[in-house]
């Protein structure tokens, strides 16, 4: 009897050791999965896209780019690169016949220093080859103060739907703002059809 009760005390040793070490190593997973790049966010912009239009805003902003809290505001954690994040979300617009974005950028960011904040050179540099690729007919670009583009978002996302996309970028003033317009109705053609609406 003393073995019989010293093996199965060995064994039920045996068993709780082995359930210790898989608890710990679902602990491992799940904070490596936390860690890594996630890819939901493209899940959710692919899924929005069709629903997106003219007035709604998709904004790719900087880590400590601040949480609004108007009603129409959806903020997604990517924890991406900033500029892959750009380069994904410019393809998926650009190449939505329905949509035609106007981009914004910060006016601060041209007189961001590099001795200040390193590698806001390359990023300037590295933004701007990428948009001008896409050739002006593609879309407008504009550059405001950072407040004035905030204030937009905030008063659009009291009535309209804005995706907020925040990035692992840590250099100030780098946020990329598309206003989406329509992309088969362009300005000019509203401005033709008003003016033969005005007339008798």
């Amino acid at each position: 009897m003393p073995r019989l009760r010293t093996a199965f005390s060995i064994m039920v040793l045996c068993i709780l050791a082995s359930a210790g070490n898989a608890r710990g190593g679902a602990r491992a997973t799940s904070n490596t999965a936390a860690s890594a790049p996630s890819t939901d966010w493209q899940v959710r912009l692919h899924k929005e896209i069709p629903l997106l239009g003219h007035r709604n805003w998709i904004a790719i902003v900087d880590s400590a780019y601040p949480l609004q809290t108007s009603e129409g505001i959806e903020t997604v954690e990517t924890n991406w690169d900033q500029l892959d994040v750009v380069r994904r979300v410019m393809h998926e617009v650009v190449e939505s016949p329905h949509l035609r974005p106007v981009v914004f950028t910060d006016a601060e960011l041209k007189a961001v220093p590099e001795d200040d904040a390193p590698g806001v050179t390359y990023y300037r540099d590295s933004l701007d080859h990428f948009l001008e690729s896409f050739g002006a007919q593609k879309f407008e670009r504009q550059s405001l103060p950072h407040e004035q583009i905030i204030s937009k978002l905030d008063e659009a996302g009291k009535t309209f739907h804005i995706l907020v996309l925040k990035t692992r970028m840590t250099i100030p003033y780098t946020s990329v703002f598309l206003r989406l317009d329509c992309g088969y109705w362009t300005d000019e053609q509203e401005k033709h059809m008003r003016e033969k609406m005005g007339k008798p």
